[in-house]
């Protein structure tokens, strides 16, 4: 059996290759290191590439980029994958204005190109895309809220436990990069659907964990982490810092996708974030890891929030709980950040 991961050496494509390779006879990465080209040195993803290469004795690694269909055809040709993650993708709303033709032609027509090659070569491959939450745009923020000491907090009972499968994803602002995962999110259901192919959109909320090469465009929670613990200023944009977001360990997800490939249906799609439990707002993650690393953040606040930001996000996570009930959130918020602190301690041995 052979696994293709794309964004191979991103923080959950690698966490695919470190827990899915004792499982796989055989392990494919597919990362040509863009994070890089998106957001300089801070993005460089070359040290965890050669991490995996020394370490999982079956894995290799091809440095293409998926929007070159023509190797993405000679990979499928050639190698036959029995399960197809796709995470590669261009993961910021910043960067995605200001360059959104290689915004959408990764996200949108990268993931065209996987899907058209594993229907031709691999049609029965269990296919699994890394989505977000942010197909739903700013529409959450339509949800009555109320103000806690800390966070913002739904004041309807409707979304107690979160946002579900059912939110709508139109009529909203997704921000560049949001409709370019929207369009990736629908070809991925409409290839399942239409094509009957057992493929499936997990919606992350905000997804972390120690080896995130965060950058402040991108990976809120492990950025803040660096920015506290390096001493660097850090800026809180609008909402009071009390917009929240749901948590997820890269552990976590992974484990939500083996979950899929154990017992794969055509065309779904499910909310995958920390929810309600895991959920945490700026105020509440900086007293957070004060407590964990005695280390004092240096912020300043802006009055202007991000553009489509959401002011209160968790996951709903009843769906895939239903279909899969063996698997459940395993590491929490305070577990996430004492994992980035003890990796952060390893690294200056």
């Amino acid at each position: 059996m052979k696994l293709l991961v794309t964004g191979s050496s991103g923080l959950i494509g690698s966490e695919c290759v470190l827990q899915m390779s004792k499982s796989f006879k055989s392990v494919i990465g597919i990362d040509n290191n863009m994070r890089k080209d998106f957001f300089g040195a801070g993005g460089d993803t070359t040290n965890i590439k050669k991490r995996l290469l020394s370490e999982i004795h079956n894995y290799r690694h091809f440095d293409i980029d998926i929007r070159d269909r023509n190797r993405i055809l000679d990979i499928f040709k050639q190698e036959k994958p029995s399960a197809i993650i796709h995470c590669a993708a261009q993961p910021s709303h910043d960067l995605a204005a200001s360059r959104p033709f290689d915004d959408f032609e990764v996200n949108a027509v990268g993931t065209l190109n996987l899907l058209e090659c594993a229907r031709q070569q691999t049609k029965d491959s269990p296919f699994i895309f890394m989505s977000t939450n942010k197909v739903y745009g700013d529409a959450p923020n339509n949800i009555p809220l109320i103000e806690l000491p800390t966070r913002w907090e739904y004041a309807d009972d409707k979304y107690l436990n979160g946002v579900d499968e059912s939110f709508s994803i139109d009529q909203s602002k997704h921000s560049i990069f949001g409709a370019s995962k929207v369009a990736a999110d629908i070809l991925v259901q409409e290839y399942g659907r239409y094509f009957n192919m057992p493929t499936a959109s997990f919606r992350g909320g905000c997804l972390t964990g120690s080896r995130h090469a965060a950058v402040e465009l991108h990976g809120y929670l492990a950025y803040i982490f660096k920015c506290a613990i390096e001493h660097k200023p850090y800026t809180i944009y609008g909402y009071k810092g009390k917009q929240v977001r749901d948590q997820i360990h890269s552990s976590d997800v992974v484990s939500a996708f083996q979950a899929f490939l154990n017992n794969p249906r055509a065309g779904e799609v499910y909310n995958l974030g920390g929810g309600k439990d895991n959920s945490i707002s700026i105020l509440e993650s900086i007293e957070i890891i004060k407590s964990i690393t005695e280390q004092e953040l240096i912020y300043s606040y802006s009055e202007i929030n991000r553009s489509g930001d959401h002011i209160c996000y968790y996951s709903n996570l009843s769906k895939i709980k239903a279909h899969f009930p063996d698997w459940q959130i395993r590491v929490s918020i305070k577990e996430i950040i004492q994992d980035m602190w003890n990796s952060f301690k390893i690294g200056l041995k």
